[in-house]
């Protein structure tokens, strides 16, 4: 058996993607290959393959310990990604900044969620050779459709208008996340429901917080902010609504989405690049708040289209399903193993 050791602090703050990613991978590798990889979490005890999701300073010193294998970073964000999503004095930023890239450095081996940043990844000093790119995905078991018929009941269970058009946003309250665009979009649209499910993650320091603390604390009437919710609700979250608007400005590979493309829920995104390296052609795509309130025009009135861009994320969550990518992972660890016993490597 290969043994892994997973560094990971992704759970000790509700809401992130990151977490969410983490927790898939663990339960596909669990339940996918108990009998091939031993997996340990957070344990300084000899392995085959260390394996950081996280960048924490503990995770960091432990990199210089004899026995951690080969060393394998999880990039989920660069410093240009949290731009706009943490407000930190300057001379703080840089030095985070810095520890960020350092720390990707001290990797063996790199694996990035979007391959548009293989490239920015080089440019900050990341030799290429050490860069995989290997997608997020999502686990049926816990995000599918539920039939039509039930809808009804999954509103009034989560206490939503039975017979309203909903929009559901998901994501951290933050400016990055294009909040402030879906909460005039709710101004704009007093005859629909508006849902944002997430909150802030990072308490005062989020991009943006006083402004958007004041909605959050008091919207617009056909405006619900649940908050931060059970892990286990957001399946209902998604097939209750009638489509799925991300309106972020930057994302490295939004688990939102795939989870919103599992369920089988239309999905409009703003139209980013590393979008178009990854989910082109699953979605509905939107320049800015303009784009989307046609898209979502055009979604409110036509269910035929509505039936289109269901089936168009249905097929982008068989492409990035657990059973995919569990084979990409598979064989990138045994590789890395392979690799190392070749190559002699600590």
């Amino acid at each position: 058996m290969i043994r892994i050791t997973m560094f990971s602090a992704a759970e000790t703050v509700p809401g992130q993607g990151v977490g969410s990613a983490y927790r898939e991978l663990v339960n596909l590798l669990t339940d996918r290959f108990p009998d091939k990889f031993d997996l340990k979490f957070n344990s300084l005890s000899r392995t085959d393959i260390s394996h950081y999701h996280t960048i924490n300073f503990g995770f960091f010193l432990n990199t210089f310990l004899p026995g951690r294998g080969t060393k394998i970073g999880y990039v989920h964000f660069l410093p240009e990604t949290l731009e706009d999503s943490i407000n930190l004095w300057s001379p703080i930023k840089k030095i985070f900044y810095w520890y960020v890239m350092t720390f990707y450095k001290r990797m063996d081996q790199i694996v990035v969620v979007n391959p548009v940043f293989i490239d920015k990844l080089v440019a900050l000093g990341v030799a290429k050779e050490k860069i995989t790119f290997i997608p997020n995905f999502v686990s049926k078991d816990e995000f599918f459709p539920i039939p039509d018929n039930q809808k009804a009941g999954i509103r009034q269970k989560l206490s939503l208008p039975e017979d309203a058009f909903i929009v559901l946003g998901v994501g951290q309250v933050q400016v990055r996340k294009g909040v402030l665009d879906f909460i005039q979009l709710a101004k704009d649209n007093p005859k629909w429901t508006f849902v944002w499910v997430g909150g802030f993650s990072f308490g005062a320091i989020t991009a943006g917080y006083e402004e958007l603390k004041k909605v959050v604390d008091n919207p617009p009437k056909n405006l619900i902010f649940p908050g931060i919710v059970d892990r286990g609700l957001m399946n209902d979250y998604y097939n209750a609504a009638d489509v799925f608007l991300l309106p972020s400005y930057t994302e490295l590979f939004p688990m939102s989405a795939l989870e919103a493309f599992s369920t089988g829920t239309p999905t409009i995104l703003r139209d980013l690049d590393l979008y178009r390296a990854i989910i082109d052609g699953y979605y509905l795509p939107a320049n800015d708040r303009v784009g989307m309130q046609t898209q979502l025009n055009q979604l409110a009135a036509d269910q035929t289209l509505q039936h289109q861009v269901a089936q168009q994320s249905l097929a982008a969550s068989e492409y990035y399903s657990a059973a995919h990518v569990s084979r990409i992972w598979e064989d990138y660890y045994i590789t890395q193993l392979r690799e190392k016993t070749d190559g002699g490597h600590e």
